[in-house]
């Protein structure tokens, strides 16, 4: 009994380790695409960037209703969003790679330090973090409640103050799926879990370059 016990254990944190690498090379997969998005929407026009984003917005909807069919189906889903994304953000990643691309590399690696310390915090954490996730999830619709009070009002250092506040609030999502990473040993998850991580790097990143951006 023992012996099956400990065989148990062994298979299960195999499952997460291989989960793990899936994961992560999906996201690195999804982040190479989004580059090349990124790259070939270079010269589009805001408009067409904005219907490249509502695209890759209903290649998410649409990802959740293939993982529980095709994990292969969800992936190919992963990488449309990430070229549509990457797309979508051309113009802006465009206009800062001519006016100042130390901006960009400043937000990228800050990006990486912030994904790297709250991802490991929360990989190795082994409270659940569930009730952090259903928090963070309610103060993002109340930032994007503020987001959208900025654009009609004027608030002294109010871009500074939604930026911090989403990388607070993002701090907690990110925690949360890497720890739903670690617990994970479903492998049709794998693509579900890679667009979380990403799509929390990506705001994680956007928030940076909006900070960056500000003091230049």
């Amino acid at each position: 009994m023992y012996g099956s016990m400990s065989y148990q254990g062994y298979a299960a944190r195999d499952r997460t380790r291989t989960l793990f690498g899936q994961v992560m090379g999906l996201v690195a997969a999804t982040a190479g695409v989004f580059a090349l998005g990124a790259y070939l929407g270079r010269n589009l026009s805001h408009g067409a960037a904005f219907v490249a984003y509502i695209a890759a917005f209903a290649c998410l909807l649409f990802m959740h209703v293939a993982a529980r069919r095709s994990a292969g189906a969800s992936t190919v889903l992963l990488m449309v969003f990430g070229l549509l994304i990457g797309v979508a953000l051309a113009p802006t990643l465009a206009y800062y790679a001519s006016t100042d691309p130390r901006i960009l590399w400043q937000a990228g690696g800050a990006t990486a330090l912030f994904m790297a310390a709250f991802g490991a915090a929360g990989y190795a954490t082994r409270r659940d973090l569930a009730w952090l996730a259903r928090i963070s999830f309610i103060a993002l619709i109340a930032l994007l409640i503020f987001g959208i009070v900025l654009i009609f009002a004027h608030i002294p250092h109010g871009s500074l103050i939604y930026a911090v506040l989403g990388l607070v609030i993002f701090a907690g999502l990110v925690m949360f799926d890497f720890q739903r990473l670690r617990r994970g040993t479903d492998m049709n998850l794998a693509p579900l879990i890679a667009a979380s991580i990403f799509v929390d790097a990506l705001n994680v990143f956007l928030f940076f370059l909006r900070i960056f951006a500000r003091n230049s």
